[in-house]
């Protein structure tokens, strides 16, 4: 009996001892092709940024912009196959590539009827319906065909992307911006604005809301001009501008999404994918309410001749003219006094279908291995998947990944926004894809690039994505690197970002040699034009915070991954432009960014070999460099605001702030404690389980400051730290625009309840935070 005792035993040892060897096999992460690195290799870094070819990114921009690729033309399915293409090269292609299609509610203007605006000699009544009276004046529909670019099929013609359609008409009104403020200061003039067209200028408030604003008060409808002293440092002459110079030409115009929210307008929080549900047109939020129109105005616009009293001087501009308020036109002018001008919009709203382009490195150590589609065992589980069974697509890897992203989408030719990214993106992958193929590199985390889809319509090929993937992304997601425009211009580096990838930005821009003359660095060139005092650091450069502009949106207002996005921008000292100035028009073209934006492509080169650097730190580092005690300074930041501009404000209601007090102080704590322990470790040899629970620590960061029912009017806004602020105090946004808007609340009661809500809410959220910082097995 004892010896079948021993003899099982035996036998028992023998099994797990061989299931250990199978699941160690298993287990181990395969070498692929070389031995999986362990930490950054500063060598191959050193190569990747020699590799990374000016001219070879300025070939990519000439074949990007050759033709216009408005969001589902036929040429940006071109696109899609040309980056499949590159993705797929045997030589210098990625691990795998793929397109991902969505059917999306975009806005265009009618071929058979174009938007016009008029001025018409109003005819006595009967009334009719429309516009009435005789047209004395159109303005001009497109704009002039300065070098054979701006004439052809595919041009599409100006138009607010989401205005709808109809043909109001009225007497003409000045209102600046269109902002609350302006159109309220036209009600202070005693201007009636019942039934007026509102002439507004490009900035100060976002597209839509000059619309939304307007019909507040009764505007029937809307034009939108640039300008020139608002782009072009009040310069407009021919000889002035392009293809004379950078500024935009006399007739430019710029086109533009009018859509309040991001993501496709049918399917909010849902991807827009066959078996979502779909909102009826009736329900859809966030159009303008009126029919809106961008128009010329440096070429016999009817500014020249409003009637009224003189504008505020900070509303004048630079059309060579005194801008008066109206309404309707002086009786000396080119036009008589009752003459009102007309609108007519004709924009149809459609289903089209927008494509993303993913491209992917697979990782070695914390890989991005394939989930199998459940019926043939493909790589491509979307494609083949039945929908009709219910069945959600999968994303097709797992574990850790570093995302690259740009907009592949433009309103014309598109050189500079987004093709300088997407011309960037090519290179970059190009580089890293060949070291891939020869052997000689493969990163420890999985990278994924992305072409993403309907940008210009509102991030939308992007939000989708985040949409359908969320509990992946939310997940495994190290952090995401947005380049849409490379190249505003030549003068210096421009990055915006969540505070963490401070570090990981600095570390590499100290490290690359700042174009033009000199022997600075992108981080010493970059110090001498955005900058600011850090009370940790000293003099740094300054980086910006994410809004909204660009695709980075969701994956931080939405997912809550930490993000950056990268560019050369100009001079601010020497330009007063608030973009470069073809943005969005015809004129944004490859010549445009050769001759001017960045003769030699050098700049472009700067961005690849930044984004380079910050891409292959962040997939190779065995500690994340991500630095979440930099989020401290920026907390610290807001309490001192809330303290010195609102406190007296809230204690007479009752609020206090010392619970925020303690739970910055409580995140502070945190975050250096997690900074000692991490440099622990890297003195000594750590588990790689212990660098992992870390990592995640620093990766989960961002989410902590993630409440979906923080600003439930705010559509995908959930990062209590950079929501929409609207209040003018500098602090928590939640905070800073419920006080602002109890203030100017005459009941106020519930309005203060609202503040004290919003307190709480960065109080949870940074207690939060704290927790997540601290020890895994702490509480």
């Amino acid at each position: 009996m004892q010896w079948t005792k021993v003899l099982g035993l035996g036998l028992g040892a023998a099994a797990l001892l061989g299931l250990g060897i199978i699941l160690g096999h298993f287990a181990i992460p395969k070498k692929a092709n070389s031995p999986a690195p362990s930490d950054l290799d500063l060598e191959l870094l050193e190569t990747v940024m020699g590799q990374l070819d000016a001219h070879r990114i300025r070939e990519n921009l000439r074949e990007l912009s050759r033709e216009p690729h408005l969001a589902s033309s036929p040429r940006d399915e071109d696109l899609v196959q040309l980056l499949l293409q590159r993705w797929k090269d045997p030589e210098s292609g990625l691990d795998s590539a793929e397109a991902f299609t969505y059917e999306v509610l975009l806005s265009f203007p009618s071929q058979e009827q174009p938007n016009v605006v008029d001025i018409a000699m109003t005819l006595p009544p009967p009334p009719t319906v429309g516009p009435t009276g005789d047209i004395i004046h159109s303005c001009h529909r497109t704009e002039e065909n300065v070098t054979g670019e701006q004439g052809g099929p595919d041009v599409v013609q100006p138009y607010a992307a989401y205005a709808p359609s109809g043909t109001p008409q009225g007497l003409l009104v000045y209102a600046n911006r269109g902002t609350e403020e302006d159109f309220k200061e036209l009600q202070t003039q005693g201007i009636k604005l019942e039934g007026t067209i509102a002439l507004t200028r490009y900035g100060g408030v976002g597209r839509g809301a000059k619309a939304v604003n307007a019909a507040k008060h009764g505007v029937a409808g809307v034009l939108v001009y640039t300008d020139p002293a608002d782009i072009n440092d009040g310069l407009s002459l021919p000889n002035e501008t392009f293809p004379n110079s950078w500024y935009l030409p006399p007739s430019g115009v710029e086109r533009g999404s009018y859509y309040k929210y991001f993501g496709d307008p049918l399917t909010p929080y849902l991807p827009a994918i066959p078996s979502s549900f779909r909102l009826d047109l009736a329900n859809v939020s966030g159009f303008p309410p009126i029919p809106t129109q961008p128009i010329v105005c440096s070429l016999g616009c009817p500014a020249h001749n409003l009637n009224g009293t003189l504008a505020p001087a900070t509303w004048q501009g630079a059309l060579g003219c005194p801008y008066m308020l109206g309404p309707g036109f002086r009786p000396d002018g080119d036009f008589s006094a009752d003459s009102q001008v007309n609108v007519s919009v004709y924009n149809r709203l459609e289903l089209r279908n927008s494509s993303n382009v993913l491209g992917i490195i697979r990782g070695a150590v914390e890989p991005g291995e394939p989930l199998l589609c459940s019926g043939c065992h493909c790589y491509s589980p979307r494609a083949h998947l039945s929908l009709s069974s219910g069945s959600l697509p999968l994303f097709l890897w797992s574990d850790r990944y570093v995302l690259y992203g740009n907009h592949r989408d433009s309103w014309v030719h598109g050189a500079v926004d987004p093709s300088s990214g997407t011309a960037v993106l090519l290179e970059l992958s190009r580089v890293l894809g060949t070291l891939l193929k020869k052997g000689t590199w493969r990163p420890r985390r999985s990278i994924v690039f992305a072409s993403w889809g309907a940008e210009e319509f509102g991030l939308i090929g992007s939000t989708e994505f985040t949409e359908e993937f969320f509990n992946k992304l939310q997940e495994r997601t190290v952090a995401y690197i947005n380049v849409d425009i490379a190249v505003f211009a030549n003068a210096t580096l421009r990055v915006q970002g969540t505070p963490p990838v401070q570090s990981v930005v600095f570390s590499a821009t100290k490290e690359i040699r700042s174009p033009g003359p000199g022997d600075l660095s992108i981080y010493d060139n970059w110090i001498r034009y955005f900058n600011r005092s850090s009370p940790v650091y000293g003099l740094v450069p300054s980086l910006g915070s994410l809004g909204a502009g660009s695709d980075y949106a969701p994956f931080i207002h939405f997912l809550g991954i930490s993000s950056m996005d990268i560019a050369y921008t100009y001079d601010r000292s020497k330009t007063s432009a608030r973009i470069y100035p073809t943005y969005h028009t015809a004129f944004d073209t490859f010549d445009y960014v050769d001759k001017f934006l960045d003769p030699g492509f050098s700049s472009h080169q700067a961005v690849a070999r930044t984004a380079g650097s910050i891409i292959l730190r962040l997939s190779d580092s065995f500690f994340l460099p991500l630095k979440v005690s930099d989020y401290s300074e920026t907390l610290r930041s807001f309490l001192q605001a809330a303290q010195q501009d609102l406190g007296a404000l809230l204690e007479q209601h009752s609020i206090s702030l010392g619970p925020l007090v303690t739970a910055v102080e409580k995140f502070e704590a945190a975050a250096a404690a997690l900074g000692q322990r991490i440099s622990a470790l890297q003195k000594g040899s750590p588990d790689p389980l212990q660098v992992r629970m870390l990592n995640d620590q620093l990766m989960l960061l961002e989410r902590t400051f993630l409440n979906p029912r923080a600003f439930p009017e705010e559509r995908y806004y959930s990062h209590v730290l950079w929501a929409t602020r609207t209040g003018s105090v500098a602090t928590f946004p939640g905070l800073s625009n419920a006080c602002s808007r109890a203030r100017d609340t005459a009941s106020g009661s519930e309005a203060w309840a609202e503040v004290q809500r919003q307190l709480s809410i960065v109080v949870t959220a940074l207690e939060g935070a704290a927790a997540t910082l601290r020890p895994v097995a702490d509480l």
